[in-house]
């Protein structure tokens, strides 16, 4: 068997101590569940139970698809075993395997957002096995099988198929099959082959091996061009010996008797077997460029260092993390289920496991998030012999993978519910991740609609590269990336971009006929502050910064996003000698935090250290202004420590003189204060002040002071379970946003898309 999430990683080093103390401490085991409605009043109580709960008893006794509606059961899956193929440790029964399936539902929930519950049956008997399962259709939107021995899981699997209509996947089988599926669509695509040509050899007649050949099968590979061998060889028409009506399906007319035999000429190697099975001189004789799949548990048949000796031309995957292109389920089956479970699929077939592959295979030829490259200690991997698999930690496999299997479902008839718009299902799946992701989707949307060309100040930085590359190829504009050409042309290259593509442009001061232009603007704003027209020139000649504003501000450009390189407050400096602040408007700093159920806004975050109370009054126009663009309507509440009065104290006064202002102004707007956050965003605490004017929880905070902003949108975001966006720059004349210093290529990214949208 291959090396799956649930095995671990050659590189982890850990006693059997530690293990022990990690599912022991706290809760033992590693799983609770947890209420995802209110359980505070009388009132929540009896809409969850009763007589609350009739209601939808008797709405799904009507129609029994509405209990996908009003239960769990659309995002609720069974991992059952019976203990008889533990990892590899053999049958070790039903109660041993408990800690392992437990482990598979922590990984449907933190890669796919998928609830799942571990359910073991003592029994061994496959008939009694399937009686006990077969009836937990109400309960599930599908069923994951583990750790069942061959063949009995091929009779497990089939009989739950034809019994139930939900979804039921063993993943042993299934699971490798589908990684080792991607990998091979890769090879063959790397080494010029054609799928129908391939000649292959599994060595392994069990459960992945025989899944492994079924797929391969069904993705073109002819009958005939596959040899399947186990213990006592090749499985060939007419043998008898060790048979059964698995095997007997893929026995092929050959006189090829062992391996070895196997081997000759051979183009792809799949094992899933046991070390040593694959030996050197049996890989010298496959042909050229051989694509060798040795993923046995936990040691390979053969190591990458063991076939490169003897084959340098090989690709090669295995099952461990600690060698290039792991075959890990966890890329398959988290996301496989999502997709099936969001389409109320009644099974998981071939079109859905082969769109899987594909999906993966693509997402492997792209280039990889900052995400990822962290994840291999700073080494970018490239598509290549090396990296024909993706990563279990690829932030993009949540979105990518369901949206195929989805469609899959749909194509080939067993959605029951169709998704109707894909782009929005990708957000949404997106955001189970991510919590940003909803947020920005709505904001990309619309810049698609309306395409702006962003400058990207610090061009010559890998990371700023990357962000500007997936500007133009989500489709929002045209991304000028600033700095020497011949820095950014290495750094791209070095990063697989081509930055000569259609929406990319690369900006200089040395080539551009604009540098006197931007040489003159500079001067004429800064002459009368200390600067002479050589020092502006200078300016413009040497730094990104100034150019990259002064373009935005001459309409060379519409937006700009900076401070890669930089501290925050310097690069604000730089751009506010550009570009003037919107007349009517103030500049301040505005965060979105994130948190599960509720979105808020707080300002200021960036600029203000200590605002009077007309700065307050200002701060609260534009953060509603800003909730508003983002599509809420504000309710702004002036933070203190004090509530209403009490205690008093000068911050106090400042909060409720800025209310009077904000009275004067006679703004469109919900506000009040001064107040706590807890009674700001709790209904329930700001009961108790029937006088306050907001009707609704707060989702806008006036924080009394910068650093009181700063540290408390901190502490959420590192303490409190949050998503923090920003801070967001405002109120300047022109889209401008500051990245924070170092930061990656998503978030300059995403820094970009607000740019083009222009939240001011």
């Amino acid at each position: 068997m291959p090396t799956t999430d649930k095995t671990a990683s050659s590189q982890v080093s850990f006693t059997d101590q530690d293990a022990l103390n990690f599912h022991q401490e706290g809760k033992p085991g590693k799983l609770e569940i947890s209420p995802t409605k209110p359980m505070a009043t009388q009132r929540d109580l009896s809409l969850a139970y009763s007589p609350g709960v009739a209601v939808p008893v008797l709405a799904i006794a009507e129609d029994p698809s509405r209990a996908y509606d009003y239960t769990t059961k659309g995002n609720m899956v069974a991992v059952i075993s019976n203990g008889t193929a533990i990892l590899g440790l053999g049958n070790l029964g039903a109660l041993a395997s408990k800690p392992v399936m437990e482990g598979k539902s922590v990984l449907f929930k933190r890669f796919a957002d998928v609830d799942s519950i571990d359910l073991e049956v003592d029994t061994a008997n496959v008939e009694e096995f399937i009686d006990s399962v077969k009836h937990l259709g109400p309960s599930f939107g599908g069923i994951n099988l583990e750790d069942i021995k061959a063949p009995d899981c091929f009779i497990i699997e089939q009989r739950l198929r034809e019994l139930m209509d939900i979804p039921v996947f063993h993943d042993d089988q299934h699971g490798t099959a589908i990684i080792a599926a991607a990998g091979l669509i890769n090879a063959v695509h790397m080494t010029d082959r054609n799928i129908g040509d391939v000649k292959v050899v599994c060595n392994g007649a069990g459960a992945a091996g025989i899944a492994c050949i079924e797929l391969v099968k069904s993705m073109g590979v002819p009958h005939e061009n596959v040899l399947l061998c186990d213990t006592k060889g090749v499985i060939y028409q007419g043998r008898e010996a060790g048979m059964n009506q698995w095997k007997s399906a893929h026995a092929v007319k050959t006189d090829k008797r062992t391996l070895e035999d196997a081997l000759d000429g051979a183009d792809v190697f799949f094992g899933v077997s046991v070390k040593g099975a694959l030996t050197p001189d049996m890989v010298k004789t496959m042909a050229p460029n051989p694509i060798i799949f040795a993923m046995a548990n936990p040691d390979p048949e053969i190591t990458p260092e063991e076939a490169k000796a003897v084959r340098p031309d090989a690709i090669i995957a295995t099952g461990r993390s600690d060698y290039p292109n792991q075959v890990n389920n966890v890329l398959g089956f988290p996301y496989i289920f999502r997709g099936a479970l969001d389409v109320h699929a009644t099974t998981i077939n071939d079109e859905m496991k082969i769109a899987c592959a594909n999906a993966l295979a693509e997402l492997a030829r792209e280039d990889v998030p900052d995400e990822v490259a962290a994840a291999y200690r700073g080494s970018r991997p490239r598509f290549g012999p090396e990296y024909i698999i993706p990563v279990p930690f690829d932030p993009r496999l949540i979105s990518r993978i369901p949206q195929a299997v989805a469609q899959a479902a749909m194509d080939s008839g067993v959605a029951r519910r169709p998704i109707v718009d894909m782009e929005a299902y990708g957000a949404q799946l997106q955001g189970r991740r991510d919590p940003i992701a909803g947020t920005l989707q709505r904001i990309i949307s619309k810049v698609r609609q309306n395409p702006k060309r962003i400058v990207f100040a610090e061009g010559e930085e890998p990371a700023v590269i990357r962000a500007a590359s997936a500007f133009v190829s989500q489709g929002l504009g045209e991304a000028i990336l600033v700095g020497r050409e011949d820095e950014i042309l290495a750094n791209a290259t070095s990063a697989g971009i081509d930055v000569s593509r259609p929406g990319i442009r690369l900006e200089s001061a040395r080539s551009s006929t604009r540098n006197a232009d931007y040489a003159e603007y500079l001067y004429s704003r800064l002459q009368r502050k200390g600067y002479l027209q050589r020092d502006c020139q200078r300016l413009v000649n040497n730094d990104r910064n100034y150019w990259a504003s002064i373009m935005v501000a001459l309409g060379d450009a519409d937006g700009v996003v900076t401070g890669t390189t930089r501290n925050y407050s310097v690069a604000l400096e730089t751009v506010s000698r550009c570009i003037d602040t919107k007349p009517g408007h103030r500049v301040i700093g505005v965060s979105i935090v994130i948190t599960p159920g509720k979105t808020v806004l707080v300002a200021d975050t960036a600029v203000h250290d200590m605002p009077t109370s007309e700065e307050l009054a200002d701060i609260a126009e534009e953060a509603a202004h800003v909730a508003r663009r983002l599509g809420s309507e504000p309710r702004i509440a002036m933070l203190a420590y004090s509530t209403f009065g009490h205690p008093r104290g000068e911050r106090t006064e400042r909060l409720q003189e800025a209310v009077k202002i904000l009275d004067r102004r006679r703004v469109d707007f919900e506000y009040d204060g001064e107040m706590g956050a807890d009674i700001a965003l709790n209904m329930e605490k700001m009961s108790a002040y029937p006088f306050c004017r907001l009707n609704g929880p707060a989702n806008v905070l006036v924080m009394p002071a910068f650093h009181s902003a700063s540290i408390a949108t901190k502490l959420l975001e590192e303490l409190g379970g949050s998503t923090l966006i920003g801070p967001l720059l405002v109120g300047m004349d022109k889209p401008v946003q500051i990245v924070p210093m170092g930061a990656k290529d998503s978030e300059i990214f995403n820094m970009a898309a607000i740019a083009a949208y222009n939240i001011t």
